[in-house]
């Protein structure tokens, strides 16, 4: 069987798309290994637009459950499958998982992209209990509370700014020996009295109990210091999950799939993007979801215009 449409991946701008290509009935075959993205790991996301509050294990189950109750027999779902590569044959696409070869006329990449983790004592045992990967999802969790950020790049010093409207001061620890955001960004975060900043640090250690209490770095000096914190974000960097395409569209510098803002297309004809894989310049669950419904706009009209 030939599909019109192939989407790849399971968070919001996978299943949005999907919800919308049932309602075009676009005979679409949908694989993902699982459904929420990475905001699966959040406690409390409060800025789902439509929802005050819900945690990231009911946004991944209220997306699968839209996403059934509108396939019908427009939309098979393929779960607990990962794609390994995308091949182009002549006007058909070629997706290969380890279980299944499918064929498809266009293809939909909504993969996402994972957050580079923390290698340091207590890093992984407070993941999630302090240590957090997205200050949109959990900043607001941190009101009142003294948090670090670790990473000195753009994102870094972004989510500084996010959270020095919550916590009475912010340190940023970066590992290289200056910082890697825009001058202009740095300076003018570091003009607000609460914010601290620090290069060539090295992280040594969190510490806690139930949850984080404690960052322990080396400074550029070499002196030890034990910080009392009550949260850390991290922002070390993403890997967008673009392997499976990388031999057939252009990406960026970082991976990233290099798209047409105004229709979401890739450098390959048939190919569309939408999501953390792309280079958007902006990454959150709700521009992910409207870049995936512009993409299906536009492989509607593509696949009807012919």
């Amino acid at each position: 069987m030939i599909y019109d449409l192939a989407i790849i991946g399971g968070g919001p701008a996978a299943v949005a798309a999907g919800v919308y290509a049932s309602r075009k009935r676009i005979k679409t075959i949908f694989i993902t290994k699982d459904f929420g993205g990475q905001s699966v790991v959040s406690d409390d996301i409060q800025n789902w637009v439509g929802t005050v509050s819900l945690s990231g294990t009911q946004l991944a189950e209220n997306l699968k459950k839209h996403l059934e109750a509108y396939a019908k027999d427009v939309i098979e779902i393929k779960t607990g499958e990962w794609v390994e590569k995308v091949e182009k044959t002549k006007d058909i696409f070629l997706v290969k998982t380890k279980e299944n070869n499918f064929e498809t006329k266009t293809i939909l990449v909504a993969t996402g992209s994972g957050r580079q983790k923390l290698n340091v004592p207590g890093a992984e045992k407070f993941e999630n209990k302090g240590i957090t990967y997205c200050a949109s999802c959990d900043g607001p969790l941190f009101s009142g509370q003294n948090v670090a950020i670790i990473g000195g790049g753009n994102a870094g010093f972004e989510t500084a700014s996010q959270l020095l409207a919550y916590c009475p001061s912010v340190i940023l620890l970066e590992m290289m020996a200056q910082f890697r955001a825009d001058p202009v960004t740095v300076e003018k975060v570091l003009k607000n009295p609460k914010m601290k900043a620090l290069a060539g640090v090295k992280i040594l250690e969190i510490k806690g109990e139930r949850f984080v209490k404690a960052i322990i770095y080396q400074d550029a000096f070499n002196t030890k210091v034990e910080l009392p914190i009550g949260g850390i974000f991290v922002e070390i960097g993403m890997m967008p999950a673009t392997d499976l395409v990388k031999d057939l569209v252009e990406l960026d510098k970082g991976g990233r799939i290099i798209t047409d803002q105004r229709t979401q297309r890739a450098s390959l004809t048939g190919i569309w993007a939408a999501g953390d894989c792309t280079d958007g310049l902006y990454h959150q669950n709700n521009i992910a979801a409207g870049d995936a419904v512009k993409a299906l706009e536009d492989i509607y009209l593509f696949l009807n215009a012919k």
